[in-house]
């Protein structure tokens, strides 16, 4: 047999199919949620997985202000922020960040929440920065992504 004649197959950004998702938050616990997004944002769902390409999906998270929080964590768990200046340390729990979700002068797809959640877990790196980008979080049901053709999946599926 012929050993030279085997190679090893490396996906790069022109052999990988990427897709757009719609994922339903409705009473899903927000970390959970986001541990699976994470996973599909790299394509570790897929086969041609590689963690120097960028071969996961554009994922649309609907319905996000339909989230959940267990325990009191809504309220009393505090997330730290430092401006860099003396005196700078601002603390904000999830409750603010869900109401800054609805101010007119964040861009659209963007939501507070679920990019702090998101951001800790993808790489912190130039891949991470930019698998960021291919998540759009909406509150409501609608999302303006329809020419996508975007497949609905059932996040309760996934492992």
């Amino acid at each position: 047999m012929d050993t030279l004649s085997y190679k090893t197959l490396t996906p790069n950004a022109q052999s990988v199919e990427r897709e757009w998702v719609v994922i339903d938050a409705t009473d899903q616990v927000l970390g959970r949620l986001c541990a699976k997004v994470a996973k599909i944002l790299r394509g570790k769902y897929k086969p041609c997985f590689s963690p120097n390409v960028e071969c996961g999906d554009n994922v649309i998270i609907v319905n996000a202000d339909k989230i959940v929080l267990t325990g009191k964590k809504m309220t009393d768990k505090i997330y730290l922020n430092y401006t860099g200046y003396p005196g700078g340390q601002r603390e904000l729990t999830p409750e603010r960040l869900m109401k800054k979700s609805y101010n007119k002068h964040i861009k659209a797809g963007i939501h507070p929440l679920f990019m702090r959640v998101m951001k800790g877990m993808l790489p912190k790196n130039a891949m991470g920065r930019r698998l960021i980008g291919n998540l759009h979080v909406y509150n409501g049901a609608n999302h303006p992504h329809e020419a996508q053709n975007p497949k609905v999946i059932d996040i309760n599926t996934l492992k």
